[in-house]
């Protein structure tokens, strides 16, 4: 299916970059819910629930709808600016600066985001083969950007529909299956631990809140979130799609915590990232389950394409076309576009080697992109007080403060960086902004 689209609808950039600004309300709906639930919902999320609980799987997931609700008010505003990128939006309130430290941290940030949508196709290869983990990631991520290089949002928005309805209709099928096998709710709880029956699933106050606020930070900010408002064809249509998002992904909420419980109690001591697939395999009938498997790969495989196409138009716009060929023609950008995302995808997947499991990687690249970009981002969007020195300290100090925590200090007291990163990005932000002054200058457009 992307490869027909991408060679029958894809002109020119705009097609490839934003599907012509034209896309309608239910495909806009399917391709923000097929992004946001891709192989972190299905792999690294579901690590979560098996590990410490419903309860606590519900509270890790509410960041969702939280954000898409406040997104509801600025979709509009971001379908009106008309821009590809996020740095483009930064650069309008914050300068050039500002664009290109930000292109840096989204790179940084959604690298490992790609790498763990290639990982996750190879555990399903693995889980329904066999075959080498290491040989399965490859083989997935040939597949996502072989379908990113071919047809760009077009192919993403389009397949990106019909995953949602696969994984949806699926997983809502094989409900009363997993039921049959597991028991009933409160059967299937009463086999639980104290803990894992717990809304804190074990977890101090402060470590939940190191897995809620990452989800919550990266949506506000996310810039596939902001590119699909942009793929609308009108403002109208990029707000309304907002509600259509927010009720399917309640209804993937409640499938994936049903499914990953429910994994707890046919399934224990498999690998956490795997209890929804290990569900799909042998909790509910085989053709049912192959329907589950094939539209979880084909959410990471979309999901895929749309980190790897949003990063690779970071490369192209905010750097390449931005410093060094401003002149760039339309088959150039398509040309350099198509480049970046083969050399991206090969990063990535050197990234991935270095991580243990998803749900770290998850952390780790939720905390860089919402403490890095996301306060200066709504600031830029809802504060007409903020300051070009405000959004470039609150950008280098959230980006900074993650790898230092991250990397250098190797994550103190068992933290996510979100915890200290983001109330540093918002405090310089404010604070500077304060300070300094907001320039007539750098007023928005």
């Amino acid at each position: 299916m992307g490869l027909f689209l991408g060679k029958r609808e894809v002109g020119n950039s705009d097609d490839f970059m934003v599907a012509g600004r034209r896309l309608p309300l239910l495909v806009l709906v399917g391709t923000l819910l097929a992004t946001w639930v891709g192989g972190g919902t299905v792999t690294g999320s579901a690590n979560f629930i098996y590990t410490y609980g419903p309860f606590a799987g519900l509270l890790f997931f509410i960041g969702a709808p939280v954000g898409i609700v406040i997104l509801f008010f600025v979709a509009g505003k971001v379908r009106a600016l008309a821009r590809y990128t996020v740095p483009q939006i930064l650069e309008m309130r914050y300068g050039s600066l500002a664009r290109f430290l930000s292109a840096i941290c989204i790179m940084l940030a959604y690298l490992g985001i790609i790498s763990y949508q290639f990982k996750g196709g190879g555990y399903v290869l693995n889980l329904t083969t066999g075959m080498d983990l290491q040989t399965g990631t490859i083989i997935s991520a040939f597949v996502m950007v072989l379908l990113a290089v071919t047809g760009g949002m077009v192919t993403i928005a389009y397949t990106d529909f019909f995953s949602a309805l696969l994984i949806v209709g699926g997983m809502g099928i094989g409900l009363p299956f997993v039921f049959g096998k597991a028991g009933s709710w409160s059967s299937i709880l009463g086999q639980l631990s104290p803990a894992q029956l717990s809304w804190s699933g074990g977890l101090s106050t402060v470590q939940l809140l190191g897995y809620i606020l990452p989800l919550i930070f990266l949506i506000l900010g996310d810039q596939n979130m902001f590119q699909r408002f942009g793929c609308a064809k009108d403002a109208k249509t990029a707000a309304r799609s907002n509600v259509g998002f927010f009720i399917g992904e309640w209804l993937v909420i409640g499938l994936a915590v049903t499914y990953a419980t429910a994994a707890i109690v046919l399934f224990p001591g498999i690998r956490p990232d795997t209890a929804i697939l290990q569900m799909a395999m042998g909790g509910v009938p085989f053709v049912i389950g192959g329907v589950i498997l094939a539209a979880a790969v084909a959410f990471m495989i979309t999901t895929g394409d749309s980190f790897l196409l949003s990063t690779a138009t970071n490369v192209v716009y905010d750097i390449i076309q931005k410093y060094f060929k401003p002149d760039m023609t339309e088959r150039e950008k398509i040309v350099y576009t198509r480049a970046c995302i083969v050399a991206l995808g090969l990063l990535a997947y050197v990234i991935g080697t270095y991580f243990p499991d998803i749900l770290k990687m998850q952390m780790y690249s939720y905390s860089m992109y919402g403490a890095a970009i996301t306060p200066a981002l709504l600031g830029a969007i809802l504060w007409p007080g903020v300051s070009k020195a405000g959004g470039l300290a609150s950008i280098v100090t959230g980006g900074a403060a993650v790898l230092i925590w991250e990397i250098v200090l190797k994550r103190p007291l068992g933290w996510n960086a979100i915890l200290v990163a983001a109330p540093m990005s918002i405090l310089v932000l404010i604070v500077v902004s304060l300070v300094t002054g907001r320039r007539p200058e750098t007023a928005a457009r």
